[in-house]
């Protein structure tokens, strides 16, 4: 044999052999949009313009994560939203941190068994399409709560473009005409009349939205009253009432966004800041980082199978516990101390082994299955001034409740689906919820979302989030993760394929074509179950990242029509 075939011999050999980690290390990383000052990154360019140009404006991240808010209402009326709520996370340019609670709240009507039958089954889709699903819409009072708060220019300069955005309107991009043709036979199961969104839109079409932009006009004119009092509040109230539904006046006057104490904890020189319940996020983002702290996840590499079986095995623990101890914290006690504990943590990872898979159901409260809507949006935004804010906001379903008031212009939500409808028995999605997460009335029901922010020897380092309803905490993991322990990009970290496991159901869901085969064996010889079916997309991650030189990175995620837009 020549030296020429031992050559080819070993290349052959170290090809076969390499393992399954990320093949980032191998090319040119790629990096995202780099700004000098201030960045917002969305789900679409049409928010993240009017957002950046508010900075320009010389308003803060405050002022433009209102105008970044309500543009997506008109822009991508997906999950952007009146008629919904979320969550924001904050950071100013002095250290301190705070979040804002803007969740929807179950109506004062509202009761336990509203979703079940005479003999005590779940009505199918009661709590999905149509005026009972509706939850009292926070985002109005969200924005209006952080204006009054941190806000620097006047909400009508803040809302000029928005409203001008609503006029002009909003071209239809390839992925929404998607999303509407997918979602166009549920319409009429929801509403008595047709909709704009009944017809034929196509890609490169204009959306206009000259009822939205009058509902706008009007909150311009008279504030936080514009919407939850008056003329809009009885509109809207009439029309959920006329459809079955039963939400009142007085639920809609008595609504308030609330400011809550943020989830912090530390992984190794990192300083995480999250949102804390209603949102079940920052829990399980502690949970989850703080067992998987004393692995040497860079040694073991990115996507490799130690890597998988770490993260899995933290995640199975910590959504058990999310689905068991979780709720609105106005009406649970939730032993937030506890769950947090490094003992208690550490002592949830004994029984874990990388010689084969733990089983969920010997994990406690195996009772209890997890089932939430993937449809959300997030936003990111630095500023000029060294603010910054992380913001995730929803209509839970995809275009909510498909009830759309024609008069005021957007979509309802359909969040009353996130309580759990009969606790103890599966609903149509196999949601089988605690009795912290059950319906009581102006009780907030239990999300998901993340919105986050990381702290690096004490500066800001980056704000991150997702959609992906139950994805979403695993997503914004691995974002971190992929940018603190595996040194990608932050655009490298937002593309890199995820992967998702959430106790039950019992198996690890992953997103298809992005993960190699063998890898994909060697887990299933443990006794891992994977899923390469149901989940496509795994989260659309916004995310911002703090360089070295103090420049701005943004990661718009590729998987929808995410933009970075600064200067």
């Amino acid at each position: 044999m020549n030296k020429g075939f031992y050559l080819s011999l070993l290349l052959l050999i170290g090809f076969a052999c390499k393992d399954s980690r990320e093949s980032s290390e191998l090319r040119t990383p790629e990096s995202g949009l780099i700004t000098e000052k201030a960045m917002v990154v969305s789900a679409r360019i049409e928010a993240s313009q009017i957002g950046s140009d508010i900075l320009k404006m010389g308003g803060n991240a405050f002022d433009a994560m209102i105008g970044t808010e309500l543009a997506l209402a008109v822009a991508y009326p997906f999950a952007g939203n009146l008629g919904g709520g979320g969550f924001m996370v904050y950071r100013t340019n002095d250290g301190a941190i705070g979040a804002i609670d803007y969740r929807e709240k179950a109506p004062l009507a509202a009761t336990k068994d509203m979703f079940l039958d005479s003999i005590g089954k779940v009505i199918p889709n009661k709590s999905i399409i149509g005026a009972m699903a509706v939850g009292i819409p926070g985002t109005v009072a969200g924005v209006f709560a952080v204006h009054e708060k941190f806000g620097t220019i006047p909400m009508d300069s803040i809302l000029k473009p928005v409203i001008a955005l609503a006029r002009r309107g909003v071209v239809v991009t390839q992925k929404q005409e998607k999303r509407i043709q997918k979602y166009q036979p549920l319409f009429p199961k929801a509403n008595k009349d047709s909709i704009p969104f009944d017809r034929h839109w196509k890609e490169n079409d204009t959306i206009k939205y000259p009822a939205l932009a009058k509902t706008l006009e009007h909150i311009a004119l008279h504030g936080k009253a514009g919407f939850y009092k008056g003329r809009t509040a009885k509109i809207l109230v009439d029309f959920i009432q006329d459809n079955g539904g039963i939400m009142t006046l007085e639920d809609l006057e008595k609504y308030e966004a609330k400011w809550r104490t943020p989830v912090v904890f530390t992984y190794d020189d990192l300083r995480i800041i999250s949102m804390s319940p209603p949102a079940s996020g920052g829990v399980c983002l502690a949970q989850i980082m703080k067992m998987i702290e004393p692995f040497d996840l860079h040694a073991y590499g990115h996507n490799t199978l130690k890597t998988i079986q770490v993260l899995t095995e933290a995640e199975r623990r910590a959504y058990a516990d999310r689905s068991f101890y979780l709720g609105d914290p106005d009406f649970v006690d939730i032993p937030l101390d506890t769950l947090l504990d490094v003992r208690y943590l550490n002592h949830r990872m004994q029984n874990f082994s990388f010689e084969r898979a733990t089983k969920s159901s010997d994990i406690s409260h195996g009772n209890i299955a997890l089932f939430e809507s993937n449809e959300t949006t997030h936003y990111s935004i630095v500023d000029q001034f060294g603010n910054a804010i992380s913001a995730t906001t929803t209509l839970n379903g995809a275009y909510g409740s498909k009830l759309y008031c024609s008069e005021l212009g957007f979509f309802l939500n359909n969040e009353m689906d996130d309580f759990s409808s009969k606790p103890g028995a599966p609903n149509m999605f196999g949601l089988i919820g605690a009795e912290a997460n059950s319906i009581a009335p102006e009780k907030r029901m239990l999300s998901s979302m993340t919105p986050t922010i990381v702290e690096k020897n004490g500066e800001l380092y980056m704000s991150v989030g997702t959609p992906g309803g139950s994805t979403i905490i695993t997503s914004v993991l691995q974002t971190i993760l992929n940018v603190h322990e595996f040194h990608m990009t932050m655009q490298d970290a937002v593309n890199a394929p995820r992967f998702h496991h959430q106790w039950l159901p019992d198996e690890i869901r992953m997103e298809p074509h992005s993960f190699d085969t063998t890898l994909i064996n060697s887990l299933e010889n443990l006794g891992y179950t994977i899923n390469l079916e149901d989940s496509p997309v795994i989260g659309k991650v916004d995310g911002i990242l703090v360089l070295k030189d103090k420049k701005l990175e943004g990661g718009a995620d590729r998987r929808g029509d995410d933009t970075a837009v600064g200067f």
